[in-house]
């Protein structure tokens, strides 16, 4: 894929949408970056059909239902999707249905437009997939688009990125180069993220900030995901969520699960945090950054739990170290 990136690279947008042959894309958003998506429809004028801008959390079908009669009706040849997973998630359902291709501009830190992932919510379990033709055939990083990004968002956005590298770090597929760019991304963004919460407009840190996703986002498109992926699928999937959210509170539980049986992943994520016990810092980066920590913060329950064991066990997946029904009901518990 294609990559911009850089301060002040959203005025290269008509330039990326003319370089894929593209006249009539149809722009994409969530009700409450409306605003944006009209600076960026008006900022590449004609090409710009019309927006779209009903996307939500995990991609319900009925939503990708929508978004297509609208794409039919106006004719378009390709999409443009602004913001963050969400929106991006629905570019990729829809370029998944129809072929058309998909160019991201990234306002948060998930990392998805570096992946060929896509997933899709039915009958509140959710489904994931990869296919190359959901890949962003270009990908516009401005920093400048994040400076807005609330402090709160930026902490869970950024910690839902270092999940993607932490798994990747110990993913059955990894490479030397994947274990590097997951390092660097955990440095990144580990460095960045405790400034936006005294200086949320700081450009260089949100421009680290927005590296380190890349980086971890390109890790998780080029590895499998483990237990902590398959734990906040089913729980962002059956209880509905916030994607992020439910990252940054799953993730210091599942690093103290798995990285006693993955050390190179441990000692990379130790030296990415100056840390000899990873788990612990994930866990005091997320105070630091005022991230949520416990599931009832969210409004789950302990009778939410049973459904969320049953759905992970039946659903195999890699891991560095085997898990069990006790164990997912320990670690789900310590969670809430």
């Amino acid at each position: 894929m294609r990559v911009v990136f850089g301060n002040g690279s959203l005025n290269r947008l008509s330039e990326e949408i003319d370089r894929l042959g593209l006249r009539r894309v149809l722009v994409l958003c969530t009700p409450g970056q409306q605003d944006l998506a009209g600076q960026v429809a008006e900022l590449v004028g004609e090409r710009a059909a019309g927006t779209f801008a009903q996307a939500r959390m995990h991609v319900p079908v009925e939503t990708v239902a929508a978004a297509a009669v609208e794409a039919e009706r106006l004719g378009v040849d390709g999409y443009l999707a602004v913001g963050g997973g969400s929106t991006i998630g629905l570019g990729k359902a829809l370029a998944l249905k129809f072929g058309a291709p998909v160019i991201a501009v990234p306002t948060t830190y998930a990392g998805s437009e570096m992946t060929p992932i896509w997933g899709l919510t039915e009958n509140a379990q959710k489904r994931t997939g990869r296919d190359p033709a959901v890949l962003p055939r270009s990908v516009v990083y401005d920093p400048d688009l994040t400076l807005t990004l609330p402090p709160a968002i930026s902490a869970t956005s950024g910690l839902n990125a270092l999940a993607h590298a932490v798994e990747a770090l110990y993913a059955p597929d990894g490479s030397p180069v994947v274990a590097a760019m997951a390092e660097q991304g955990v440095r990144d963004l580990a460095a960045a993220l405790p400034t936006f919460v005294t200086d949320p407009r700081d450009r260089e840190a949100r421009a680290a900030a927005l590296q380190g996703a890349w980086l971890c986002g390109a890790c998780l498109g080029a590895t499998t995901m483990g237990l902590h992926h398959k734990l906040c699928h089913a729980l962002g999937g059956t209880l509905d969520l916030p994607h992020a959210q439910t990252h940054a509170i799953v993730l210091p539980h599942v690093a103290a699960f798995n990285l006693p049986a993955a050390p190179q992943a441990k000692a990379a994520l130790s030296r990415a945090l100056n840390t000899g016990d990873p788990a612990a810092a994930l866990a005091s980066l997320a105070d630091t950054v005022g991230a949520p920590r416990r599931l009832s913060q969210l409004g789950v329950t302990e009778s939410d739990l049973p459904p969320i064991v049953e759905t992970v066990l039946a659903n195999p997946y890699s891991n560095p170290r085997p898990v069990g029904r006790a164990d997912l009901e320990r670690l789900l518990t310590g969670a809430l």
